[in-house]
């Protein structure tokens, strides 16, 4: 990965860590790594943990960046978030939602709360 794409995705990363505290959500890790990939940021809201894929764009050449999180991307956090609550013992209620971030002529955050995958591409 480049310097610049590091640096981009950091800084969206804060930023978006920063929006979901300022709505209530509790940082619990930032960039939880485990066998089955990485899941961007791992938030505590209310008694559900909630595992979150961030995706920013700064042109709109390759669509929205939502659109980027395909089943297969889904797959592995479900995986990554499974890891990390049998590694913590942790039996609560979770789910992923996904952050997209448009760069424009101004900042655009779409919260997209309780994502699931598709029926049939398990």
């Amino acid at each position: 990965m480049t310097d610049f794409r590091r640096e981009f995705g950091t800084f969206v990363e804060k930023a978006v860590a920063k929006y979901l505290e300022n709505n209530g959500f509790r940082i619990l890790r930032h960039q939880y790594k485990s066998p089955f990939g990485e899941i961007d940021l791992v938030c505590q809201d209310g008694d559900e943990v909630v595992f979150v894929e961030v995706k920013a764009r700064h042109t709109s050449t390759f669509g929205y960046p939502e659109e980027s999180v395909t089943p297969h991307k889904l797959r592995h956090i479900v995986r990554c978030g499974q890891s990390y609550l049998q590694s913590r013992n942790i039996n609560t209620s979770w789910r992923i939602d996904v952050i997209a971030v448009e760069f424009s002529e101004s900042i655009c955050i779409t919260h997209l709360k309780a994502i699931d995958i598709p029926d049939g591409v398990w």
